[in-house]
């Protein structure tokens, strides 16, 4: 009898050390950080920019997106770092957010698509567009139609939306629209 105890009692413990380490990496797997790296042209036609994003943290409220875009040469133009509680509080109200979980798969979706296709905006402005009352840069907007450099754009919540664009005049990376 004890012959044939001992290995099945040996068999049971490794399944159930098994199980317990299959539950301690899906436990680490939904905890993995987002970090994704894209390129296209952006500041200039005949370049590729780096763009980056990385979503840290383990609990929503110590969560943080961060976006960043570097020229071909590896220069950084553009760094922005958006707090998970931001990103939450200004989400549409009938989304169910009251648990942590969701609220990570939520923060993880946004940064899942943020580069998506269309999202990249080939040029940022297109000739015959007109400025509206969400141009914050009315010459700005009208070098973009001249320069026909692309465009980005990037949520901040349900009705913020970012476009930003290389700025060949100001060498900087500029908000050319911000609306819904």
């Amino acid at each position: 009898m004890r012959k044939f105890s001992l290995p099945a009692l040996t068999c049971f413990i490794l399944l159930i050390g098994c199980q317990s380490n299959d539950k301690k990496d899906n436990a680490q797997a939904e905890f993995k950080n987002v970090n994704q790296l894209v390129t296209k042209s952006f500041s200039d036609l005949n370049a590729q920019d780096t763009f980056k994003i990385e979503l840290t943290g383990r609990k929503p409220e110590d969560m943080v997106l961060t976006f960043n875009i570097r020229k071909s040469d590896g220069k950084e133009i553009y760094n922005v770092k958006i707090k998970g509680t931001d990103l939450l509080g200004s989400t549409d109200p009938n989304v169910d957010l009251s648990k942590e979980k969701d609220q990570i798969t939520f923060l993880k979706t946004i940064a899942g698509n943020f580069f998506s296709e269309d999202n990249f905006l080939e040029p940022a402005v297109m000739r015959s567009d007109k400025p509206d009352d969400y141009v914050p840069d009315k010459a700005f907007y009208e070098e973009l139609k001249k320069s026909r450099l692309n465009g980005f754009k990037y949520r901040l919540g349900k009705e913020n939306n970012m476009y930003i664009a290389w700025s060949e005049k100001e060498q900087k990376v500029k908000i050319y629209y911000n609306c819904c």
